[in-house]
Order: C-alpha cells, then structure tokens, then sequence
C-alpha cells in the first residue's frame, strides 16, 4: 500500500484529523489557553472602539444634554474620551503582539513535533514500502504538507477564532442598542451564508487537487533531478522538458482554478456588504429623524456594519486556508497509518553476543504473491566461516543478503541468527550486528568524517584505524582538509573506488558481527580493486562474512561458494570443488575467463 494521492479516494472526516491531530496540541494546551484568552480580550477592546466615539458623539456633540454643557467641560470630556481610546489603541498593539508571539512559537514547536514524528515514522516503514512509493511523494508530506499546516497555527487558527467572536459580538451589541434596526442589518446575512458554504464546498475541492499536483509535480522533480546523468547520456532533456511542463500545467490550472474560486467570492461578500449598508443608512437615518436612535447608535450601527461582513470573508478564506491544511493532514496520516510490514515482538530475545551463526531452513520467499524468488533454501553459514553466492541475474542473491538483515519477512521456513528465529530478534540488535557494503555507495552530504561515523560515538582514533586497516587514508591523507574534506550530494565528487573504500572504513569502525557484500568489487579499477581486496581481508577477519559477486576471481579464496540457479541452490563447495562438479559454476567460471582473455 501507498500514500495515495486521488482526490476520489476515500478522506478522513475533519473532525477526526482535528481529534488526531489534538494529540500534537495537548503539550502546550496552556499556551493555546493564554492565546485565545488575549483573542478575546483583544476582540473586545476592538468592540469598543465604536462604542467610545458613538458615546463622545452623544455626551458632547449632538446629544440632547451636549448643549448645555460649557464648551470647557465639553472640551475635557473629548479630551477624556480621546485619552480613553489611545488607552485601548495601545492596549490592543502590546495585546495583539504578544498573542501573536504566543501563537507563532507554539505554532512551529507544534509542527516540530510533526515533523520529527513524520520522519521517525517513515525510518521505521519497511522496505517495501519505499519499494512502491515514489521519494518525492514523502518528501511533500514531510516538508509541504507540514508547513501547509502550519500555516494554520501561525495566522488562521487565531484569526479564525477571532473573527467568530467579531461577528458574534457584533451580533449581541447591535441586538442590545436595538433590536429592530439590527434585524434590518441581517437581512443580508443569508445570503452571506449560502455564499460561504458554497465557497467552502468549492474551495475544499480545489485545494485538495491542487495539492495532488504539487505531489505529482514534486515527485517528476525528484525522480528527474537524481536521474539527470541518464537524461543527458540519452540526450533526453527536450522530451522531460516537455513532461515537467505538461505537469506544471496542469499544477497552473489547478491553482488558476483555486483563485478563481477566491476572485468570485470576495466581490460577491463585498456586494452583500454594500447591501447591508444600505439598509442601515436607510433605516438608521429614518430612526434618528423619528427621535427612536442616537447619531452616536447610529454612528456604533455604521461601523459595525462595516466591520461585519469583514470578518465573515475573512473566515471563509480562512476556512478555505483550513481546508488545504486539513487536505494536507490528510495525506500526513495517510503516511502516519502506514504499517511496517516488519514488525517485532513485544518481548524480544535479546542476545548477550552475536556469534554470527546463520541458518536458513527451508526457506520460501516472493516479494509478490506467490512468485517465489527463493524455494525451499537450506544452508548453514558457522561463526567466521567466509560464503559466497554466485549465480544468473534473478537467481535470488540479493534476496538472502536482505532477508539476513529482515529487511522483508519470509513467507515459509525460518531464518535462524545463533540459534534464534531473527524474528525473535529485536531489529536493533539484529541490523547493528551486520556491516553491508553495497555495489552503489550511498554518501551523506556532509564530510568525510560524518560518513565514516554516521553520527555514532565513535573516536576520532578508532575513525582513523579503520580508515587506514581498509587504505582509505591513501587517498584521505591528500585531500585539502582530510577528513573535513566536504562530501557533496551521493559523494559525486568522489571516485567509485574512493566511496567504497569510505564504505569499508564505516562498516570496519563500527565492527560488526556479520559482513554482507553485494558486488562491492564492481566497476572499480585496477589499482583500487588491488587496495579494495587487501581492505577486504582486514574486513573479513574474524567475521561471518557473506559475498555476492558476478567476478568470480574475486571469491577464489573463500571457505564456501553456493551456486544459486532459480531460487534454488544447486551446488555448493570450495573454489576446485566447483570445478570437479563440472556443473553450473565451471560454465560461469569458463565464460568468464574466456571474456578476460
């Protein structure tokens, strides 16, 4: 199963990513408290505000009793009023910033639980898993998805909230100064709200296939940028050309049709605004004339309506911000609800040691249904003892190399580590006990040293033995800044046969029990072959050690050489044992030496 990406497939409802996702927000419950505390005291003081020049307007304006007062004491009650509102101006500036540092500080530290949960989750995935799902897919969900969502903490959860409290305040004041005239300032409100609920419906839509472009989009240019050498060895790049921009196009419309949606609702709300307006002009200016409101109410009246429909366009649009978040939670939980296929006991057996006794009994494997890969495999490999399996592409090789470290689970017999099912075994232990130098040499970014250490407390002076045991300083020890030396994306700056003497430096410093090489002598030249196989005796000694080679002149000197023919093992024995047989590997060994020679 994949991270799916159509936009038909079945979605979690929102109310059960918000529950999921409450699990983030609990740790910091308190802060959101303070948070929407200020909210609301910061909506009341902007409630106020009209209010305060609507009561100045009637105590010292135009009110029955401003004309008798003394201009002096009817100057000191602006001047009052005047102070009064710079009072609520500054206490709503100190209010609002400190909510919104409240709200941005917790809003990252929760996606930085996200995000650390993602990627600890996604480590933990089996390899089948990124067998069938595309890097540019998890990519997204990590960093695009992640930051969509917070998005929603750092601006829209608060404005969110505040706007409710806005329209709702607004509401309650209008209906206390007068109920009549509030309710002609309503009658707009229906249509407002139809309005809202269909952009919502359309914007949810809209969102959701957008993202599903910018997945596709991102996942063409991680597929692509890793595999440019192959597109200009193919003097491919006009046909790409044209595919990015085919899927560029298609995230253009998706998007044009997201700000369609936004150009058509914000006149729209703005018009019903007008409308509102109106009528409050209109019935406002009839009740001041009848003696039944105030200048100063209708004044309150005025800018309340104005300030209404504000904040329910604005929650539309945040609804809309929302509803991509919740697109991209989505598709976050969809990674979250992938299982590993590998699972461990929840009571391991832990060995004391790793001896390195390998033991496949009858073994029965297919990484598809029932499309066996492995048939019924028996083998014992002793503690120190030095294998090799030879054998035609597809013969099954790789799979036991993989298999040894439960990289995939076996459908039928077992495989025994020491004398216990490695399924017993706690994956830690299990893989920390097997060093594997592979044909294709991955490198961090980073330097020398991180790649030889991978972070683990390993010394400097153990860093450099093992460097030197598998001659690694011979070419370490002429570069500018040594180990320092910087490493670029996949090691490209380095040689094939400099990665993989920097692969045997990092698996010979973490000593493992059990040493697996698949193909690690391939595509390398002769004086660094020459380096490799010396690194290679300094590797093997004292450990089981498993190799998989196509050049047979490379395993000679093993203790045992298994030939595997159709998932099967056919023959097994020493180097002139092979040779007696007359079988399988003297025709591999025979065409082999023929193409040397």
């Amino acid at each position: 199963m994949t991270v799916s990406d159509k936009p038909n497939d079945r979605h979690t409802p929102p109310f059960g990513i918000i529950r999921r996702f409450s699990v983030y927000m609990k740790p910091y419950r308190y802060s959101l408290l303070l948070c929407l505390v200020l909210v609301l005291i910061v909506t009341a003081l902007g409630l106020l505000k009209p209010i305060l020049i609507g009561n100045a307007i009637d105590d010292c304006i135009t009110g029955e009793n401003a004309a008798t007062l003394p201009p002096d004491v009817r100057f000191s009650m602006l001047l009052h009023s005047a102070l009064l509102y710079a009072i609520v101006l500054l206490a709503l500036f100190l209010l609002s910033r400190w909510e919104y540092l409240i709200m941005q500080e917790t809003g990252q530290k929760i996606i930085y639980d996200l995000r650390n949960d993602l990627f600890k989750h996604t480590e933990g995935l089996s390899m089948r898993f990124f067998d069938t799902t595309p890097v540019g897919k998890i990519v997204t969900r990590i960093t695009n998805d992640a930051e969509s969502i917070n998005e929603v903490f750092s601006s829209t959860l608060v404005s969110l909230f505040q706007n409710l409290t806005k329209v709702i305040g607004f509401a309650a004041i209008m209906l206390f100064l007068n109920i009549r005239m509030a309710l002609w300032s309503f009658a707009a409100l229906p249509a407002a709200i139809v309005l809202t609920i269909l952009f919502r419906l359309l914007s949810r839509r809209a969102f959701r296939i957008t993202r599903n472009k910018l997945t596709e989009l991102n996942t063409f240019l991680s597929e692509h940028i890793s595999g440019m050498q192959l597109i200009q060895l193919f003097a491919q790049e006009k046909r790409k050309e044209t595919e990015f921009r085919g899927k560029s196009d298609e995230l253009y419309r998706a998007s044009y049709r997201e700000l369609l949606v936004n150009a058509f609702f914000r006149p729209l709300i703005y018009m019903v605004s007008i409308f509102a307006l109106v009528i409050v002009v209109i019935v406002g200016s009839h009740n001041v004339l009848s003696g039944v409101i105030t200048i100063g109410t209708l004044y309150i009246f005025l800018q309340y309506i104005v300030s209404f429909f504000g904040p329910i366009e604005e929650l539309a649009e945040q609804f809309s911000t929302i509803q991509s978040a919740i697109a991209s939670a989505e598709k976050i939980f969809s990674l979250f609800d992938e299982t590993p296929q590998i699972q461990e006991r929840s009571d391991p057996v832990r060995l004391p040691a790793i001896r390195g006794r390998i033991e496949f009994d009858h073994v029965w494997f297919a990484y598809q249904s029932e499309d066996w890969v492995l048939k019924d495999v028996s083998f014992v490999i002793e503690p120190g003892q030095r294998v090799a399996f030879v054998g035609a592409t597809g013969a099954g090789k790789s799979s036991i190399l993989n298999l040894i470290g439960r990289y995939y689970d076996i459908q039928r017999g077992s495989i025994r580590l020491d004398g216990i099912d490695i399924r017993d075994l706690p994956l830690d232990q299990l893989r920390a006990s097997i060093g594997q130098v592979q044909q294709d040499v991955f490198l961090f970014s980073g330097d020398i040293r991180r790649n030889i250490k991978l972070l683990d407390d390993i010394s400097d002076a153990d860093m450099i033995q093992a460097a030197t045991d598998v001659n690694a300083t011979r070419f370490i020890d002429n570069l500018p800044n040594q180990y320092n030396e910087p490493v670029g994306e996949r090691g490209a700056s380095l040689s094939s046969g400099q990665r993989q003497l920097l692969s045997f430096a990092r698996t010979l410093a973490h000593d493992p029990a059990i040493l697996i090489l698949d193909e690690a002598t391939s595509n390398i030249d002769t004086e660094t072959e020459q380096w490799i196989q010396d690194a290679l005796v300094r590797l093997m000694e004292g450990r089981t050690s498993i190799m998989v080679a196509h050049r047979l002149s490379t395993i000679q000197h093993v203790d045992l050489i298994m030939v595997m023919h159709h998932g099967r093992i056919r023959e097994q024995g020493t180097h002139q044992e092979l040779l007696a047989i007359n079988g399988i590997y003297k025709k591999l060994y025979l065409i082999q030496l023929a193409a040397e020679n």
